[in-house]
């Protein structure tokens, strides 16, 4: 069929920007679309003949949307996903509208979507399946609490349309709580491993009372900020049995993790090149996503043996003769673990962090005061604070009791990056930790300077 008007205008738009170098191509074109036609998301999506897949998560859907569309392109669908990271309704948008301008369109929609915009992407999508992967707090100038996102799933969830798969995250008491009364269209995942345990709830954990009583939830196994093996001593509920689970999770420092994965259909195994227990979440995620898809087994383990990092999420590249590790920190329980992966490199550690309080990352940044920096300190052989609130980055480090001799601030982010390569001894890694905005900025400049590719390109 042939392309409305609206669709060829929004097209060109998209190019046009493209072609300029103003990168508004992951955004712009939806944009105008909608606005020319607001019902066009909902018809672009009804072409996809294996449906659509909506991710959301306060952490980890853009890896996690990664992982599921190679699966699907392992078992031959031609894939659409706002891999750019655009996740409002115009990137959602932008996706379908730029799919098929080159001849046939795609089988199955894959995208990641921002947390408080998914009622609003599913109400047009009409996805085949959700999954919702976990709830911490992030941007609350924004998003507000957990409870009133949480609310909104929940008022989603109940008007989605039928049939639709839902996939929940059993570790997460606040997201788990989403299929109460949802009847048989529910799937849960979670990790079954006691090994990568931590050894209590830490102190910034956000999901502690239960969501049916309020009563103080205990725990049996802790993993990641609040997500672990739960249950309430005062109404019973507990953590759901999760169909697909991850059984063996070995943590191999920023190199990656192995993982197998239990599903009914099998186990599936792997070596990923993606650090950290957020990780291994972010695998079985998408493997139970990946079902919920109609996506074959057999498609799966090759997919995720096969996986490359997302851009900025433990992207690796060569620049100045070292390497850079770039690892996106947004809020206290994601900056925990990635401090927790690092203190398992061995040798001392050369860091970069950049703090930003530009809207994408919300303006609030007394989150950094829950971040469990101290521990990384004595491995620290030399930081370098940057981005707009870097000073308010150095008062964190200064009261934690960080040397100040090993310390710099640097506001501007190119100057500081040049500052940090130079501090960094050729034969050890300089990790780069930035909010979302500074991992924007330090990606383009590493870009610029040859080291990487673009995350959009004008096909």
């Amino acid at each position: 069929m042939a392309a409305s008007t609206p669709v060829l205008i929004a097209r060109a738009a998209g190019s046009l920007s493209r072609r300029l170098g103003r990168g508004g191509g992951t955004s712009l074109p939806g944009k105008l679309l909608l606005r020319l036609r607001p019902e066009a998301l909902g018809e672009l999506a009804a072409g996809l003949g294996h449906g659509a897949l909506a991710i959301s998560a306060t952490n980890g859907k853009t890896t996690t949307a990664r992982l599921v569309s190679g699966c699907a392109r392992a078992a031959g669908w031609r894939v659409v996903a706002n891999q750019s990271g655009a996740n409002l309704l115009s990137g959602v948008a932008t996706a379908l509208l730029e799919d098929g301008r080159e001849g046939a369109g795609g089988d199955v929609g894959v995208f990641e979507v921002d947390e408080a915009a998914l009622p609003a992407v599913a109400a047009e999508v009409r996805p085949r399946a959700i999954l919702l992967m976990n709830l911490f707090r992030d941007q609350l100038d924004r998003y507000g609490e957990l409870e009133e996102l949480a609310t909104r799933w929940r008022e989603m969830l109940a008007a989605a349309p039928p049939g639709c798969r839902v996939v929940l995250n059993a570790d997460d008491p606040a997201v788990a709580a989403l299929g109460l009364g949802l009847g048989e269209g529910v799937a849960y995942f979670g990790i079954e491993d006691p090994g990568p345990a931590l050894a209590d709830l830490p102190h910034a954990a956000d999901s502690r009372r239960c969501r049916r009583c309020a009563a103080p939830l205990a725990y049996d196994v802790v993993y990641l900020g609040h997500l672990g093996h739960w249950r309430c001593p005062e109404c019973g509920l507990a953590r759901p049995r999760p169909e697909v689970a991850a059984t063996r999770v070995v943590l191999d420092g920023v190199r990656g993790i192995d993982i197998t994965i239990a599903t009914p259909g099998g186990d599936v195994a792997a070596r990923l090149p993606l650090p950290g227990l957020h990780n291994a979440y972010n695998a079985t995620a998408a493997v139970a996503g990946a079902l919920a898809l109609g996506v074959p087994q057999a498609a799966i383990e090759p997919a995720l043996r096969a996986s490359q990092a997302a851009f900025g999420r433990a992207e690796r590249v060569r620049l100045g003769g070292r390497e850079v590790v770039l690892l996106l920190v947004k809020n206290p329980a994601g900056a925990n673990e990635t401090i927790r992966t690092l203190l398992l490199d061995e040798g001392p550690l050369h860091v970069l962090a950049a703090l930003n309080d530009r809207a994408a990352d919300g303006r609030d940044v007394s989150w950094i005061w829950d971040v469990d920096y101290e521990p990384l300190f004595p491995r620290l052989a030399a930081a370098t604070l940057s981005g707009d609130r870097a000073y308010d980055l150095a008062l964190r480090f200064r009261y934690g009791g960080v040397d100040p001799g090993i310390v710099r601030v640097v506001p501007p982010l190119e100057r500081a990056l040049d500052a940090a390569l130079a501090a960094t001894p050729p034969d050890r890694p300089l990790y780069l930790l930035p909010t979302y905005t500074a991992m924007l900025e330090l990606r383009r400049i590493i870009v610029d300077r040859g080291a990487a590719d673009a995350f959009w390109r004008d096909g």
